[in-house]
């Protein structure tokens, strides 16, 4: 059982910035695959990025290629997802999973953390 929790969140302006945090507890951290995932209102939970167990590799949605740096700190049991440009489509409640495998689909990920919420206004 991995145990997630996300901070950071808040109401930013156009072409501001926010770094959201994912704290992990339980089973050992660093043998997980790492993702943030985001979910408007009205739509579906969508991919936004992801992260291998070591740090190695990262993979993003081409919607914020460019903007966003997805890292983690195993020594702290933590992952990171530093958001730069924003924009009023980055709206919604952003999510951060844990998976045994790369995954980049939501049915892909094992725990999930309970939310947090970024606004970005025009």
């Amino acid at each position: 059982q991995v145990q997630l929790v996300e901070s950071g969140g808040g109401l930013v302006q156009t072409g501001g910035s926010l770094r959201l945090s994912c704290a992990a507890s339980g089973r050992t951290f660093s043998a997980y695959v790492m993702g943030w995932f985001r979910q408007a209102p009205g739509k579906e939970r969508e991919f936004v990025a992801t992260i291998t167990q070591s740090g190695a590799s990262t993979n993003y949605a081409d919607s914020v290629k460019g903007r966003f740096s997805i890292s983690r700190d195993n020594a702290k049991n933590t992952m990171y997802l530093q958001m730069n440009s924003l924009k009023p489509e980055d709206t919604a409640v952003y999510y951060c999973a844990a998976a045994r495998l790369f995954a980049v689909r939501p049915s892909g990920y094992d725990y999930w953390g309970q939310g947090t919420q970024v606004t970005v206004s025009s």
